[in-house]
């Protein structure tokens, strides 16, 4: 795709203005999810994760038997999936019930209970993968020629034999996932310590008293005024920083315990275990890092606009979040709902059918609340349309939000419609691309309405700032992943401080510190401690990648190019039935090329230039 086809998209456009949205329904939205497709009640999940756990022994009983004959493989396959489902819907219920209110003892129970159910669960199945790998691919070849009934689950197959050299036997494979719980423990102590257990600093805010927790952190940073973004920086930081002990402790063992099974799986390093557990190249986040830094000179640029827009004297990390253009309007989550419809129109009327069908199945939690998590996710189950968590506060970023979830949900929706349950469950590479096609998408739209030069640079402004967060942000973030992981690998000491100077380094060379584009004060350099992701590790870079291959993909949908819809839908509805990165190649993207990076770049300085043009013609 040409660099600039999705710039010139939006270009054309910005002198169309459009009707308001149409409502998604006559009844507004609900705000509170119904789990009850899951579990009727709280004693319903728990009768279900008792008889899960009663027929571990059965699953168990079928070690031995995979290999016997094509039928008694997929007898045992379609025996270890329905479990399987089971307990996706026991995880996903727990999950959903603490982040809706950490301060839940009930809440916090039953997310333990789950944990626990997951060693003994993966435990119990730990002899799977082994068993498979035993029987070679000449075997297996033999069995998917055999039995038709094995197609659903070949791609699992092929992946087994692909990682037996990383795959440890049946008994070290049970003993690593019976220490599931312990593993993941350091993750959930950050959860409640961040959520539940830290007390946020209270400040008055133009009269009023406001709580800075994370969630309101995220918008009184938008602040117009320069006094209040600093106050609440020093507040929120602050906070966060009496913990930096602690939080080099609990990210420490993520890391270090990464690092540790990198080895045992014999992987030269844990981003090659990480990225090659998906069969994606290690040259593709190489790849990233290396164009992303390359591409610095276009961030720096950002920042000086940003600073000449705002009229200020200096730059300051607190300068990042406020609008360049302040715009007053706030939004329902019905008016997000209707502006998401929209800006999807290009996606065809099966995609909009689909889209209101399932905004209507009542599977949304939208509002914030106390001890409620920040942030916004979608989860699914198969079978049971998907759920969507917002923290909906009226601003346009809740909008791109709204949007950006329901592309994860309607991706859910689109695999799970086509696919069988086997190869519904897409990969982590291709996860965000979706959801941030969306945005691109939503951004589109909003430019055809605007209607004056502040509005148009409003949502030029916010498409920037997209760019910065998905695409230059993520990226350092997955810098500071590899940079901890190294450190680990190499013996080195791993505590809160040491954790803070590697991150304080890249947010200085990507901010442009020694340059003198911005100034990072020290406090700020805690930032590390309040990325909740960095306890996934080497799941960041995704965003990166993914609104690199969204741009490509929207680009060629706006500017029309024949079959280019039908190509992105099929990406969709493929699920996992092909490995992500061959998927991507397959739709004529090469993510371990540094060409779809470079455009990413080439399209933030088209969008800079179109705003310095806007702002000449005063």
């Amino acid at each position: 795709m040409n660099p600039s086809t999705l710039t010139r998209a939006l270009a054309l456009s910005l002198s169309l203005a459009l009707a308001a949205p149409v409502a998604v329904h006559a009844e507004p939205l609900p705000t509170v999810w119904n789990l009850s497709p899951l579990f009727a009640s709280d004693a319903d999940w728990d009768a279900a994760r008792k008889g899960l756990l009663s027929d571990l022994p059965k699953l168990a009983a079928l070690k031995g038997t995979l290999g016997k004959s094509a039928k008694s493989l997929l007898a045992g396959l379609d025996a270890l999936s329905a479990a399987n489902l089971r307990f996706d819907r026991l995880r996903v219920y727990a999950s959903m019930k603490q982040t809706t209110d950490n301060r839940d003892s009930a809440n916090q129970e039953r997310s333990n209970l789950a944990g626990q159910l997951d060693g003994e669960f993966w435990s119990a199945l730990a002899w799977v993968e082994p068993e498979i790998q035993a029987l070679g691919e000449a075997r297996v070849a033999a069995f998917l020629k055999a039995e038709p009934g094995l197609k659903k689950h070949a791609e699992h197959l092929r992946n087994s034999l692909r990682l037996a050299r990383h795959t440890l036997s049946a008994e070290s494979e049970a003993v690593i996932a019976a220490l599931g719980p312990v593993r993941s423990a350091t993750g959930e102590a950050r959860t409640l310590l961040f959520n539940a257990n830290t007390k946020w600093p209270e400040l008055s805010i133009g009269g009023k008293t406001e709580r800075v927790d994370d969630t309101r952190y995220g918008l009184l940073r938008q602040s117009p005024d320069r006094a209040v973004r600093k106050q609440v920086f020093d507040a929120f930081f602050g906070a966060i920083g009496q913990y930096e002990d602690t939080y080099g402790v609990t990210l420490g063992n993520v890391v270090r315990d990464d690092t540790a099974m990198a080895k045992l799986r014999r992987y030269p390093s844990a981003v090659a275990m990480s990225l090659g557990a998906e069969a994606v190249p290690e040259t593709v986040y190489r790849t990233l890092v290396a164009e992303v830094r390359r591409g610095l000179p276009t961030l720096h640029r950002y920042f000086k606009l940003r600073q000449k827009m705002l009229g200020l004297p200096d730059l300051h990390y607190y300068d990042i979040y406020p609008a360049l253009v302040t715009q007053a309007k706030t939004y329902t989550l019905d008016d997000a709902a209707a502006l998401t419809l929209e800006a999807t129109q290009p996606l065809g009327e099966d995609y909009q059918t689909l889209l209101k069908t399932t905004l209507r199945a009542n599977t949304m939690h939208a509002l914030p609340a106390p001890g409620k998590s920040g942030g916004a996710y979608q989860d699914g189950v198969y079978g049971v349309p998907p759920f969507v968590f917002l923290n909906h506060q009226g601003d346009f970023e809740s909008v791109s939000t709204f949007a950006h979830e329901w592309g994860h949900a309607m991706h859910t929706a689109m695999a799970n419609r086509a696919q069988p349950y086997e190869t519904a469950g897409y990969s982590l590479f291709i996860a965000e691309i979706a959801s941030t096609a969306n945005e691109l998408l939503l951004s589109q739209s909003m430019l055809k309405r605007a209607a004056t030069r502040d509005d148009k640079l409003y949502q030029l402004g916010y498409a920037l700032e997209r760019l910065r967060g998905t695409f230059f942000r993520q990226a350092m973030f997955g810098e500071f992943e590899l940079n901890t992981h190294d450190a680990a690998a190499k013996g080195e000491a791993l505590n809160g401080k040491r954790m803070t100077e590697i991150y304080c380094q890249l947010l200085k060379d990507y901010h442009g510190d020694a340059a003198g584009v911005m100034k990072i004060d020290p406090l700020y350099c805690q930032e590390w401690a309040f990325i909740p992701h960095f306890y996934r590790p080497f799941y960041v870079y995704q965003y990166a990648t993914s609104i690199t291959a969204a741009q490509h993909f929207a680009g060629d949908i706006l500017a029309g190019k024949p079959g280019a819809r039908d190509n992105y839908l099929k990406l969709l509805a493929g699920g996992g039935s092909v490995p992500p990165y061959q998927a991507l190649k397959n739709a004529g993207l090469d993510m371990a090329s540094p060409a779809p990076y470079r455009a990413v770049i080439q399209r933030m300085d088209a969008i800079m230039d179109q705003m310095e043009a806007l702002l000449a013609s005063r």
